[in-house]
């Protein structure tokens, strides 16, 4: 199976093998494997709806676009956060130093204030 469908799976359980997964859902494990992955999904209830929905899905082909697109838009979704992150982080500098100009003005003006006196 092409690699990149296990970029979806990455890191998203440890409990059982990516590649296994996939191998159970093209239905090349044998009957033990099998049991093995269905006892897995009994004991954790967003996997297997998971699994559910990506068995409903005709043809192995259909699943590999579907596994892509995934793929790129959680990727394309990861770049607009962390391009949005760096905006904020832009704006906040400005906010402080104009913060610290502020606070220097007043103290400035206070030490004047307070040397006529």
């Amino acid at each position: 199976m092409n690699n990149d469908l296990l970029n979806i799976l990455s890191n998203s359980n440890k409990d059982i093998d990516n590649q296994k997964l996939m191998d159970y859902l093209s239905g090349k494990l044998s009957d033990q494997e099998k049991h093995e992955v269905e006892m897995w999904m009994v004991d954790n209830d967003f996997e297997n709806e998971a699994v559910e929905g990506l068995q409903q899905m005709a043809g192995n082909k259909k699943l590999e676009g579907y596994v892509d697109q995934l793929n790129k838009e959680l990727h394309q979704y990861i770049r607009q956060k962390k391009e949005r992150r760096e905006k904020r982080r832009i704006n906040n500098n400005f906010w402080v130093y104009v913060s610290i100009a502020f606070v220097l003005i007043i103290i400035i003006l206070a030490y004047m204030v307070i040397s006529r006196l």
